[in-house]
């Protein structure tokens, strides 16, 4: 966790395909990106601008959102997140994140990451499926 500091950042894009609107992802009735989409992307961001920084044996769960969709993006368009970190309280990890169209900002926000030892989380996941 020592490694994780403010202002590391990491990016991810995307374009807008049907699969990634609103319309097929049962977000509204619209033929343009979707709010889930552009999330998952913003998180898709985070995971880039940390996990590689964590021991083997580690990653990092979403725990927190709160992000505005300030934009429509059509079709073909291609999409750009980043997440950067603005705050790291122990094993907790806090971003800025937004997303970018062609034209301009269409999302902004934060996001909330926990550092999680992964045999661990496994283990109590299973757990829950054991009647």
């Amino acid at each position: 966790m020592g490694q994780i500091e403010p202002g590391q950042a990491g990016e991810r894009t995307a374009i807008v395909s049907d699969d990634l609107t609103a319309t097929h992802l049962g977000s509204g009735g619209l033929p343009v990106y979707a709010t889930p989409a552009m999330i998952a992307l913003m998180e898709a961001a985070a995971v880039a601008a940390i996990d590689h920084l964590l021991p083997e044996g580690q990653a990092s769960v979403g725990t927190a959102l709160d992000v505005r969709h300030l934009a429509a993006t059509p079709l073909g368009q291609q999409v750009r997140a980043r997440a950067e970190v603005t705050r790291v309280e122990g094993r907790q990890v806090v971003f800025r994140v937004q997303a970018w169209d062609e034209q301009e900002l269409i999302g902004d926000g934060t996001h909330t990451r926990f550092v999680i030892d992964v045999a661990r989380f496994t283990q109590r996941v299973a757990s829950k499926g054991r009647a």
